[in-house]
């Protein structure tokens, strides 16, 4: 296979996923902007978690929801639980790494809060571990994963969400968690914002 048709397959890979699952995350999609809105709306915030490149999608989320999607709107609170070099370091020194994130959790973590938890797999022991905390704090979860949704999937509760990518390619999943990143932001505004 020469460099350009690997190019075009990784293209025509990701486009083919995000047409299978469309129908199928549309609700839970449209479910968990309506809580994150919900959340907000009444002085709420959303904290955010995941590795690496979740954990990218956790501070995409937050900038956005922070500073602007499309539109000019007021900001929103968000918080990425990735960011904070010096925090993450001492409670993985003190603690345990699977700790990470359920910490600041319940430091930061208030009832009528939400959490985004991100991972490809649904098995990550810290964005576990921060789920765990959110139920704890009487926050309302929105899980997005991929795969069988793994550990994550089967800690979800009544009233949290579940959004499963279901492939086994970690990179197109975390493809189709961006495009729902941004489905989020969009309907988010357009509770706020209408049209």
């Amino acid at each position: 296979m020469d460099i350009n048709n690997r190019i075009i397959k990784h293209f025509k890979d990701s486009a083919e996923l995000k047409m299978k699952v469309k129908e199928s995350l549309a609700g839970p999609i449209a479910e968990s902007a309506q809580a994150f809105f919900d959340c907000v709306a009444n002085d709420g915030k959303i904290l955010c978690c995941g590795n690496g490149g979740s954990a990218a999608d956790a501070q995409h989320f937050a900038a956005e929801l922070i500073n602007r999607f499309e539109k000019e709107r007021p900001g929103m609170a968000c918080i990425a639980l990735t960011t904070d070099s010096s925090v993450l370091t001492s409670i993985a020194n003190d603690y345990e790494y699977n700790q990470i994130f359920s910490k600041q959790v319940h430091a930061l973590g208030l009832p009528g809060d939400s959490l985004l938890a991100i991972s490809t797999s649904g098995n990550s022991p810290n964005v576990l571990a921060a789920i765990h905390a959110a139920h704890e704090r009487s926050m309302r979860v929105v899980i997005l994963t991929g795969r069988d949704g793994g550990e994550m999937a089967r800690a979800a509760k009544e009233g949290d969400v579940l959004i499963c990518v279901d492939a086994r390619s970690t990179a197109r999943i975390q493809e189709v968690h961006l495009l729902t990143l941004h489905c989020l932001c969009d309907l988010i505004d357009y509770h706020l914002l209408g049209e």
